[in-house]
């Protein structure tokens, strides 16, 4: 099937003194834009509980970002940035994040008509003795290329991350990482290393918010989805169809998915990446109706335009929850290419969904079309008019039908 985007069907003004480029000082201070079938009102996000109901089950993304940038140089004196995206060798995270010695990870490279063979380094004191981290490109791509790493230091590569590396804040921000954003662009309730940029929407919860919604009944789950710079590609297409969306990597458990199973209809999605993993499930479950793999694969760009109709998100998470139960098996890990558009795409799992204000002609401004259909003209309009404030450091809004 022919699909045709045009992207500039979701363009807006925003000016550049409406990006956030700092957090507010307390989190849950920032306003909430709140559309409920298709009235707008406003809020401060400490007010969620107030404005969402009390049977909702919130569902977040308990990733933790990582220090990804390395700065490294040449013996020339050369600075090269390496951004560390994905391991390669191992290529799972938990052991990638372990391993001592060596590894090779996907890295975006910074300067690289500078690097163009050899080593970058860099010198540092550990434990009382001189140490050194050095890189090398062992096989070039198009835009990332693996780089093998090389350390002598008694620290697994994770820590090595911690004590060397920088949070790798959005591009957009047009500053370098500050200590502000070491404990800020990390959500309250992060866990699992992995991700280079933040699940944003859950950048406003508190831990006293949170303690206050589950003392009046609210319901919480987690996923883990590690989020890719591909998240900041600009869509470059004038046909965003064309556009290749990139891979993220996603673990959903068996309690997770009963959980969801009780609450069918009162889901509440924290965040786009929350959106992405749960909208993902029914393409698994599909899979599996039909006889093929679904652990350890990757849900293509429109494979979930092609399920049923007539099958639900209830009938898709009781496939999973039976499939895993029949394995034992307590966790399933896939991946996901998913591009949620206007254009034909079912919500089957999500009711209601809380994100930030994203970029023009962006991929997550056409999930939030696919939600809200035209009516996100009229949510951004109002978000501008009245000092919303941008992106991830910005302002949130809470969605529902």
């Amino acid at each position: 099937m022919e699909r045709n985007i045009n992207i500039n069907d979701y363009d807006y003004p925003l000016p550049e003194e409406r990006i956030a480029k700092f957090p507010l000082e307390r989190r849950d201070a920032s306003k909430l834009l709140v559309y409920r079938g298709g009235e707008i009102s406003e809020r401060h996000f400490s007010d969620l509980d107030s404005v969402l109901p009390r049977d909702s089950f919130l569902v977040f993304n308990n990733t933790r970002v990582v220090r990804a940038r390395l700065i490294m140089h040449k013996a020339s004196g050369a600075r090269i940035e390496v951004f560390c995206l994905e391991p390669h060798s191992p290529a799972d995270y938990e052991r990638a994040f372990a391993v001592r010695g060596e590894c090779e990870w996907s890295c975006i490279v910074g300067n690289l008509k500078k690097w163009k063979e050899g080593d970058v380094t860099i010198p540092f004191e550990y434990g009382g003795r001189s140490c050194l981290l050095s890189a090398r490109i062992v096989e070039r791509g198009t835009r990332e290329h693996i780089v093998r790493f090389a350390w002598d230091a008694d620290m697994t590569f994770g820590q090595l991350l911690e004590y060397l590396g920088r949070i790798p804040i959005p591009p957009y921000l047009n500053r370098e990482s500050e200590e502000i954003d070491n404990s800020r662009y990390q959500t309250v309730y992060s866990r699992f290393e992995g991700s280079v940029a933040a699940p944003t929407a859950g950048l406003h919860f508190t831990q006293e918010l949170l303690d206050r919604m589950h003392g009046e009944g609210y319901g919480f789950g987690y996923v883990t989805l590690h989020v890719g710079a591909g998240t900041f590609l600009p869509v470059k297409e004038e046909n965003a169809a064309r556009h290749p969306m990139h891979t993220e990597h996603f673990e959903v458990t068996l309690p997770l998915l009963r959980s969801l199973l009780d609450n069918m209809g009162r889901i509440t999605a924290v965040g786009t990446t929350s959106v992405r993993t749960l909208e993902s499930l029914p393409a698994l479950a599909w899979r599996i109706a039909r006889g093929l793999p679904c652990t350890d694969t990757v849900v293509g760009q429109w494979e979930p335009y092609d399920i049923p109709d007539d099958y639900t998100g209830e009938d898709a998470l009781r496939q999973l929850t039976c499939y895993m139960e029949e394995r034992g098996e307590e966790c399933l890990k896939a991946a996901t290419q998913i591009m949620i558009s206007p254009q034909g795409f079912r919500y089957r799992i999500v009711r209601n969904i809380i994100t930030n204000f994203h970029q023009p002609k962006s991929t997550l401004l056409l999930l939030v079309s696919a939600y809200v259909g035209d009516d996100w003209h009229r949510i951004y309009d109002y978000a501008l008019s009245h000092d919303f404030r941008f992106l991830s450091y910005g302002d949130s809004s809470l969605l529902m039908r």
